[in-house]
């Protein structure tokens, strides 16, 4: 019998009714997988697990992004990596719903197991991988700043709330360099976004032709520093593509460095969670060598090969 390991995070924003993880292992028990569940404690608690794990077949992540982010970190730390997979239950839930889940827990379990085994490009910043996206600037902290009990309680109107306030903010323009493919450019920039993924921050559609598997990650730098310039161009995304709108730089990459003139007093937000790196110089590239069980639902959209 194939072996499966549950990384559950009781504390993720969506409440789980308390009969859904015996289902779960009978379902994994139909499927032919033996299960043991962990439940975790505290942040990084994941990474520690899925680190430690004895081989297993399948490594199920039943959180948010951020415990999602933290089963692949542990992974990353291994010699033999295991084949992951998530089950959607935070307030976002961007990678969940990019991978075509629902809300029917048991179903999205059903979509995995039926599912197909991946090569996923995952990106990392400063060797720390993150799954679907890194932000710093104007916003970006709102996911890791914003209360946890507020999240449980309005899910993500409380991110709405928390937006609303740092849109009133003072916004702050980061002097950067950065270097692609060995090209070097500067400028001031008050928000930069890399990321891999068509769904970021609860906005479906991000980008129109992402892949999972291409070699590439997407990277916007907007130098917006007042009011007006922010609600202009969110009116030129209801008529543009992204890459388009004034005041964004963008370019498909699998390297970018950016080195900060002054240490940004707000860390990088990976996949909702602060980065733990305080320092002014970063380097992002790809590893292709993480493989996922995704559902057939988007396959075709989201995967070249």
């Amino acid at each position: 019998m194939k072996k499966c390991a549950i990384i559950y995070n009781p504390n993720s924003g969506r409440k789980v009714e308390f009969n859904v993880m015996p289902q779960f292992i009978k379902m994994l028990e139909k499927y032919g997988y033996e299960t043991q569940v962990f439940y975790t404690e505290y942040k990084g608690h994941a990474t520690e697990i899925v680190k430690n794990l004895e081989h297993v077949d399948l490594v199920l992540s039943m959180g948010g992004d951020g415990t999602f982010n933290e089963s692949i970190t542990g992974n990353f730390a291994r010699k033999d990596r295991l084949v992951c997979a998530h089950i959607p239950v935070g307030t976002t839930n961007d990678i969940g719903i990019m991978m075509g889940y629902g809300k029917n827990m048991l179903n999205n379990l059903k979509m995995t197991l039926e599912g197909v085994v991946k090569n996923v490009d995952i990106c990392l910043i400063n060797n720390k991988p993150f799954v679907y996206v890194a932000t710093i600037g104007k916003f970006a902290e709102i996911p890791y700043e914003t209360p946890r009990e507020l999240k449980k309680k309005f899910g993500y109107l409380a991110y709405i709330t928390e937006g609303v306030k740092s849109f009133f903010n003072k916004t702050k323009l980061y002097d950067v360099t950065y270097e692609i493919d060995g090209v070097k450019y500067r400028g001031l920039f008050s928000f930069i976004i890399v990321s891999s993924a068509n769904r970021i921050a609860g906005i479906n559609n991000f980008y129109k032709d992402v892949k999972l598997d291409d070699n590439k990650f997407e990277v916007l730098l907007c130098n917006f520093a007042k009011k007006k310039d922010i609600i202009r161009s969110l009116y030129f995304l209801t008529m543009y593509d992204i890459e388009k709108v004034p005041g964004i730089h963008f370019y498909k990459t699998n390297n970018i460095k950016f080195k900060f003139a002054d240490k940004p007093k707000k860390n990088w937000c990976i996949d909702g969670e602060m980065l733990d790196d305080d320092g002014k110089e970063f380097n992002i590239s790809i590893d292709r060598n993480i493989q996922m069980m995704i559902p057939k639902k988007n396959i075709n959209k989201l995967f070249i090969k």
